[in-house]
């Protein structure tokens, strides 16, 4: 019977919030209680319920102090001098438009919103995109891909996701995946480079001696002026720039390293980090209380949303876990896999992380099925830490999904069809996904094979 409830629970969710029958929130609170009525578990429902919550209060701190302290940096213009300088570096080069398309994407993509970030690099590159002719679907493709490596990150979701759903610390499964990270980075910017170097040959760019730009006859002009380089983001109202602190920059820059260096060495657990580093840069951009209250109402919105989703999923662990659910699930499991493949449950696991994060939500795969493989990939001797690794492999072909609401942002600010965004992106999406299961692999973040 635990068997049927959990696995019935699971796919009731998945298809209440991928046919947006529910949102959520709504569906991650109520179809586990349901549920556990159903199987008589009423008495112990609470104590459930609280000990998920209290298990996930960890990462719900640290997603809300998190989107905070780089809303806050956004506000204050720390990234405006990344923006200018790629905007003055890549000039006419299509191969370097796509370039720093991609640099610019990683950058604007450490706050872990891709709203923010596709927001940002379209208003800044979009134009010149129109202006030399250019593919707008590599600007797309590049900007999704970057946003979901950058993602990957302990604010960005995915991670704190799994981390939840297993109830591990979030730290520990994200630093080891750096350097798997910076290599997949890498094969971005490789492929960056090849579309770059297709859309120059396409549009008869050359690169003459001496820094000069010239077009085969009878092609677009690519020359740009000065002012169409130094261009800002549309966006950039006058109401923007009043909060904007230009002559704090270096502080502001200081500040993110140190912490970004402290979360690394791990000084402090990450939700304490950031609460720190959150309170420090309010300070010291924001003095004046009602500005404070006026950049935390802001950003009030983005916190909501996400941080509303990581409590009500502890609502959802502690029932599943709770009731016995996910043993009576992954012994289920077990049952139908050959045990020549269970070794091998941590690649296999980075390799459906790509089709089942495309076919279902994260909420799905993270708190629905990734705790029934982690207690099947247990009798094999891989950890939970290994799995919830291997799990966000796949989240730049997940941002491909139709359930991901950003990626209508993006094809919509870029003027691109959804369907041609996705058919072109995928092949790329994939590729870099197995470069970065490739490099864990190789830096041990995940075994090949079980101990056991």
């Amino acid at each position: 019977m635990l068997t049927l409830l959990g696995f019935g629970m699971v796919i009731t969710f998945m298809y209440l919030i991928m046919t947006k029958r529910l949102s959520p929130l709504v569906a991650l609170t109520l179809v586990p209680i349901v549920f556990a009525l159903i199987g008589g578990f009423h008495a112990g429902l609470g104590p459930m319920m609280l000990d998920g919550i209290k298990k996930i209060a960890p990462t719900g701190i640290l997603l809300m102090f998190a989107i905070l302290y780089f809303g806050v940096m956004i506000d204050a213009g720390l990234f405006d001098p990344v923006v200018g300088f790629i905007l003055r570096l890549v000039k006419g080069d299509p191969l370097k438009i796509v370039m720093g398309t991609t640099v610019l994407a990683l950058v604007i993509s450490l706050d872990g919103d891709g709203s923010t970030t596709y927001m940002i690099t379209v208003a800044s590159m979009l134009p010149l995109y129109k202006r030399l002719k250019m593919n707008p679907l590599h600007l797309t493709c590049v900007s999704l891909i970057a946003s979901g490596l950058m993602n990957l990150s302990p604010w960005g979701g995915p991670t704190a996701r799994a981390a939840s759903a297993l109830h591990l610390d979030v730290g520990d499964v994200f630093v080891p995946l750096v350097a798997p990270i910076v290599v997949a980075i890498a094969g971005l910017l490789a492929v960056s480079f090849w579309l770059g170097l297709q859309e120059r040959r396409r549009l008869g760019y050359a690169v003459l001696g001496g820094g000069r730009r010239t077009g085969v006859p009878g092609q677009v002009n690519t020359d740009i002026t000065e002012d169409e380089d130094r261009r800002l983001p549309p966006d950039q109202t006058a109401a923007e720039e009043d909060v904007r602190r230009p002559r704090l920059r270096m502080v502001n820059a200081l500040l993110t390293g140190v912490l970004m260096v402290c979360l690394v060495v791990g000084v402090l657990p990450l939700p304490v980090l950031f609460m720190i580093a959150f309170s420090v840069a309010l300070v010291i951009n924001y003095p004046d209380l009602a500005e404070q209250r006026r950049r935390v109402a802001n950003h009030a919105g983005n916190v909501l949303a996400v941080v509303s989703l990581i409590f009500a999923a502890g609502i959802f662990t502690g029932i599943l876990s709770g009731t016995g659910m996910v043993e009576a699930m992954s012994r289920s499991l077990l049952a139908v896999i050959p045990p020549s493949m269970g070794p091998y449950f941590a690649p296999i696991t980075a390799l459906i992380s790509m089709p089942f994060t495309f076919f279902m939500s994260n909420d799905a795969f993270y708190l629905g099925v990734l705790p029934i493989l982690t207690e099947a990939a247990a009798n094999y001797g891989v950890t939970a830490t290994e799995m919830a690794r291997a799990s966000l492999v796949g989240q730049p072909v997940h941002l491909l999904s139709p359930l991901v609401p950003s990626t209508y942002l993006l094809v919509g600010l870029a003027g691109v069809d959804f369907g041609d965004h996705q058919r072109f992106t995928l092949k790329w999406a994939v590729l870099v996904c197995l470069v970065l299961m490739a490099a864990a692999l190789a830096f041990a973040v995940f075994p090949l094979v079980g101990t056991r």
